[in-house]
């Protein structure tokens, strides 16, 4: 029985019946067993094994019991692998988290960061602020973006740190408005663009004093992503002095670099000027380099800019005021804005000796008397050393802040654009007949001080009517859109679906057809279509977005202006809207965000959060402007009405008095004269003195109250083409606030 048990059982490396070895079949094929030993397998179950038959047995895969599967990493070696992440080459991974997502909004962010930080800059100096912007091509999607100002320039030792560090600069830990906040900007766009172009970004820099000093600072420096340290490239790592005149210009020309001269013509002896290669895409419309420059000028009156695109073109935005805003000022973190683990790290950083010298020294309106209520709420002694205050006695601390009733921070840490230079703004940019600003009383959200500003632009013809054939042909060929329909919508502010579909179907065209593949002449057509086709009834809400001056060009959706706009109700102010969506007419609404800190959704600094506060105060500036644009959209109608009563009037007056003549003799031309006067009695509000368009003309017949502006027919406003930038203001009957 022994024997044919192993016989019916037989083991690995033996012969079955028929004399064939049994082999181990694997995944990969098949391979000879390994040689038999002495020792024989031992025998299988009392049920057997059936006989192999030469037939071959698979390998066992499972591991034998009693033994653990063998690990792939211990804590050791995982604990060997842990490291510092660098800020510079996390954001190097993420770039998108600061505007750098694709090629054509990389260029915009470029450009946006290092005007902000121009802009910033001669504010503080108190001068007026003049910027040149020079876009160059270089390369297929490569360009040259080179920008300066004429500000008061930056100290050598801190140039290469603040365009070669992430995470540095001087207006983060400081709660006043301004437009940068983190100390991310420019240092990202030159990390981007050595990231794409191998190019060093290059910077040029004077403070303007006598002496050595007074020479140009010239720097070529790239960003060490391992240590977020800057890396410079020329002068042995010490950067170079560079002397005005002539041989300063042959340096800085053979360096690809411009030094520009002020308005007068007079060489620029300070200010700073940084040029950046970068990997990116130029096009025109709606969120490019051009229609952010022309927005910057609404928001900031008192700024010049000079602006040469890629194809050569000049324009140039002159200031609209020779008056700086006031400079905002500093103020202390508030009690409301704080978190418990904010107050416990103050609590052991404080140099005050007193628990109320603390609370009066580190928090604003917060006076010796409150100082002493919080601390008696929260039963602790104001002679306290705030260093020897427990975990338990700081949250008590906390929470009598919180319970105390502080008055709100003050606002003069805020600098409103304000409603004069509001009206003037969007009147020079945006052609309309009817203007109108409100500036809302500052107000407070987690502690932080914040105003919001918002204008109303309405009538006027859309900003498609005015493109000349030549930029229609630009855009056509630089646009990326599939298809007609999508690139008029995409391209041009305010132009909505039904007004596109509109002027495909006056230019014969399907919504379909790609953009690219027009001919010349079939490009004329479209041209004449958008010019011949009134869009009045089609176009959609232009919306601008503003935080602190910047205008905000991407993730409207995303932004809390943008949710507000769409929420609120404007058939109560004479305009048609479709449910949850903007509405419709020929208009333009300005939102102005101010705050020494704006919430953005992202680093990137394209969308405002959500903050009930925020959105509680931009709904009530949007409803203070509506009123006025529904006094004046109803006084219009009405005008409109009585002078279409008037005329069916006058059609049948002639008739009327011939009938009556011939029926009772009586004179005719006495009689329909008196009819006449009996018309326009009936229809006075007729003869309200207004042009073709039905706009007024005389201030005295219609009152809109303060803040408004009104524009008449014949005297145009502001092109809105960058290339009536130079223009001057035009003429204009207005009606201005007193603020």
């Amino acid at each position: 029985m022994k024997r044919q048990a192993e016989k019916s059982s037989p083991s690995k490396g033996s012969k079955s019946e028929n004399g064939a070895t049994a082999v181990a079949e694997t995944p990969r094929g098949l391979r000879k067993a390994p040689p038999a030993t002495a020792k024989t397998e031992p025998a299988a179950d009392a049920a057997g094994e059936p006989e192999s038959n030469g037939h071959v047995e698979k390998e066992e895969t499972m591991p034998k019991a009693g033994k653990s599967p063998r690990r792939r990493a211990t804590a050791e070696t995982m604990a060997a692998g842990q490291r510092d992440i660098s800020v510079s080459e996390f954001f190097a991974k993420n770039r998108h988290l600061l505007g750098f997502d694709n090629p054509r909004k990389a260029l915009l962010t470029t450009v946006k960061e290092a005007v902000d930080n121009s802009l910033d800059a001669c504010e503080e100096a108190g001068i007026l602020p003049e910027v040149w912007v020079h876009i160059e091509q270089t390369g297929e999607n490569r360009f040259k973006v080179g920008i300066q100002d004429n500000g008061p320039g930056i100290v050598k030792a801190q140039i290469p740190n603040i365009f070669g560090k992430l995470l540095y600069g001087s207006k983060f830990h400081r709660l006043r408005m301004s437009r940068g906040q983190q100390g991310i900007g420019i240092s990202a766009a030159g990390m981007y663009g050595v990231l794409t172009t191998g190019k060093p970004v290059k910077i040029v820099s004077s403070i303007g004093k006598k002496g050595k000093s007074h020479d140009l600072h010239y720097f070529e420096l790239q960003i060490d992503t391992k240590k977020n340290k800057p890396e410079i490239l020329n002068g042995k790592g010490e950067g170079e002095d560079i002397p005005f005149g002539a041989d300063g210009d042959k340096f800085l020309q053979k360096h690809g670099v411009e030094w520009k001269t002020a308005k007068d013509g007079t060489v620029a002896h300070h200010g700073t000027s940084v040029t950046i290669e970068l990997e990116a895409k130029y096009q025109r419309g709606r969120g490019s380099v051009d229609d952010y420059l022309e927005q910057s000028a609404i928001a900031n009156p008192h700024v010049t800019v000079h602006y040469k695109d890629p194809d050569g073109k000049e324009f140039h935005y002159p200031r609209a005021t020779e008056t700086l805003p006031p400079e905002p000022k500093e103020i202390l973190p508030h009690p409301y804005g704080i978190e418990l683990g904010n107050l416990v790290t103050m609590l052991q950083s404080t140099k005050a000796s007193t628990l109320s010298q603390f609370l009066t020294s580190s928090f604003s309106r917060v006076s010796s008397s409150k100082a002493g209520e919080v601390c008696e709420a929260a039963k602790l002694s104001t002679r306290g050393n705030p260093h020897r205050i427990g975990r338990n006695d700081s949250e008590l601390l906390y929470r009598a802040l919180q319970k105390a009733k502080i008055p709100s921070p003050s606002t003069d840490c805020i600098c409103p654009i304000g409603v004069p230079l509001l009206l003037q703004g969007l009147h020079h940019v945006v052609p309309a007949e009817f203007y109108v600003a409100e500036t809302r009383p500052p107000s407070v959200y987690r502690g932080n001080p914040f105003l919001i500003e918002v204008a109303l632009a309405y009538g006027g013809s859309s900003q498609a009517v005015k493109i000349s054939l030549e930029a229609l042909t630009e855009m056509l060929n630089e646009t990326d859109a599939r298809t007609l329909r999508q690139f008029l919508i995409n391209g041009f502010s305010g132009i909505g679906g039904e007004a596109a579909d509109k002027i495909l179907t006056e230019a014969e065209f399907g919504t379909r057809a790609s953009p690219g593949k027009l001919k010349p002449a079939e490009i004329v057509k479209l041209h004449e279509a958008m010019r011949n086709v009134n869009l009045e009834e089609g176009q959609t809400m232009n919306v601008l977005r503003y935080a602190n001056r910047v205008p905000l060009q991407f993730q409207p959706g995303a932004c809390a202006i943008t949710q507000m706009i769409t929420g609120t109700n404007w058939r109560a102010y004479g305009l048609t809207q479709s449910r949850g969506g903007l509405p419709s007419g020929p208009v333009t609404v300005m939102v102005h965000v101010a705050s020494v800190w704006v919430p953005f959704t992202s680093e990137s600094k394209e969308a405002v959060a959500s903050y009930p506060e925020i959105q509680k105060e931009i709904r009530l500036g949007l409803q203070a402007v509506g009123r006025k644009l529904s006094m004046f959209v109803r006084k219009r109608m009405k005008v409109r009405q009585e002078g279409e009563r008037r005329n069916v009037f006058l059609r049948y007056l002639g008739e009327v008095a011939t009938a009556v003549n011939e029926i009772n003799g009586r004179d005719r031309n006495k009689l329909y004269d008196l009819l006449l006067k009996v018309a326009k009695r009936k229809t006075a509000q007729a003869d309200m003195k207004i042009d073709e368009s039905g706009k007024f003309v005389e201030e005295g017949e219609a009152d809109f109250g303060d803040n408004v502006l009104i524009v008449s027919h014949d005297e145009p406003a502001g092109a809105a083409a960058p290339a009536a930038a130079t223009a001057a203001p035009p003429k204009k009957k207005a009606r201005k606030g007193k603020g």
